[in-house]
């Protein structure tokens, strides 16, 4: 029976949940861990303690570097005396030498003497700019003891409790993972064999296992150029060129990306949705079976049969959206008319 309702054409993806913003904070500094200010599930603030390492290793190269740069500095007084009197010794020599009241070879002495401690200041002024970036750095260090939250979030895990020593020489190992839960990310998977029907700005609406009656809906941000595989670097690997396709060769699903507002915080990392993203959609549409339509004419036309008054009849309708489940009748049918889905239906209907 014809009847009016939605319909829509739709790809259906199946997408994985995710923060907006992931962030693993991690320890610039080795160490243990003294204390761990967070529990999982907190909720922190831009700026707010999350660890604290053992300090002791960090303090003693601090105050080793101040102490180097104390000492270069009482050298310099030392020297910069020293270069006064060299300088005064060398005015006399100056004037003497003009009298002929001094040797030729005193006065080379005198300049020798003051050229010498001027260039020593000159170096130790270089090597007193040293020490002062080596207790600069060794005061970013021992501040790197304190772990601080660099946004907004969630503790959604905790890498390394209270107690553990962390190295990061190599790299700066993962203490929390941060996340902002105000906005999810969706990442559907689109089928190669649906990618080139979606583009971003398309409706896209899902739901999750937890709540399925409840329909999520947003605006698709992004469909990603590659499938996910071709991120993982292969130039290096045996084979050469015919490795690296591998990747391609496998790929069969493109990113889909968009972001909902999450206030309630209902929807959680690693979730999984059920992603319908609308191609095309009709409210109020007057639609009937897709298995009534027949034979395919011009300009989008479809044969149906239609029965009324104990006989059958073949009509011709212009055909809308076409889902392959239910289409649209945009002209030839009235709402509430009898059509035709198989032969044995036919027969009935015929039937006085």
């Amino acid at each position: 029976m014809a009847r009016i309702e939605h319909i829509e054409v739709t790809v259906l993806a199946s997408g994985t949940i995710q923060p907006s913003k992931l962030v693993s904070v991690g320890a610039q500094a080795s160490g243990r861990i003294v204390t761990l200010h967070v529990t999982l599930g907190d909720q922190v603030q831009r700026g707010a303690l999350i660890a604290e390492i053992d300090p002791s290793a960090q303090k003693n190269a601090l105050e080793n570097a101040q102490a180097v740069l104390d000492q270069e500095r009482a050298q310099r007084l030392s020297r910069q005396a020293a270069l006064k009197a060299a300088e005064l010794a060398f005015r006399r020599a100056q004037v003497t030498v003009a009298r002929e009241a001094t040797s030729q070879a005193d006065y080379e002495t005198a300049k020798a003497s003051f050229q010498g401690l001027r260039a020593d200041l000159a170096a130790l002024d270089a090597q007193i700019r040293q020490a002062v970036i080596a207790v600069d750095t060794a005061r970013v260090n021992l501040g790197y003891t304190k772990v601080v939250a660099p946004i907004d979030g969630t503790v959604i895990a905790i890498v390394a409790p209270e107690g553990q020593t962390v190295n990061a020489v190599q790299a700066a190992p993962t203490i929390v993972k941060l996340a902002d839960l105000s906005t999810m990310t969706i990442k559907a998977q689109i089928s190669e064999a649906d990618v080139t029907r979606v583009h971003a700005g398309q409706k896209v609406y899902f739901t999750i296992l937890g709540t399925p009656e409840h329909r999520y809906e947003t605006i698709l941000r992004a469909v990603e150029p590659a499938p996910e595989s071709m991120s993982t670097d292969t130039s290096a690997t045996p084979g050469g060129a015919a490795a690296a396709s591998g990747p391609m060769s496998a790929a069969g699903y493109y990113d889909g990306l968009f972001d909902v507002p999450n206030p309630d915080l209902a929807l959680r990392p690693a979730m999984t949705a059920e992603v319908h993203i609308v191609l095309a959609e009709a409210a109020q549409a007057l639609v009937i079976p897709a298995a009534a339509l027949g034979e395919a004419l011009p300009d989008a036309q479809r044969t149906v049969r239609v029965a009324a008054d104990g006989r059958v009849e073949t009509r011709s309708i212009r055909v809308g959206i076409n889902n392959r489940v239910e289409a649209q009748v945009l002209s030839g049918l009235s709402a509430g008319e009898r059509v035709i889905v198989s032969d044995a239906v036919a027969t009935a209907a015929a039937k006085p």
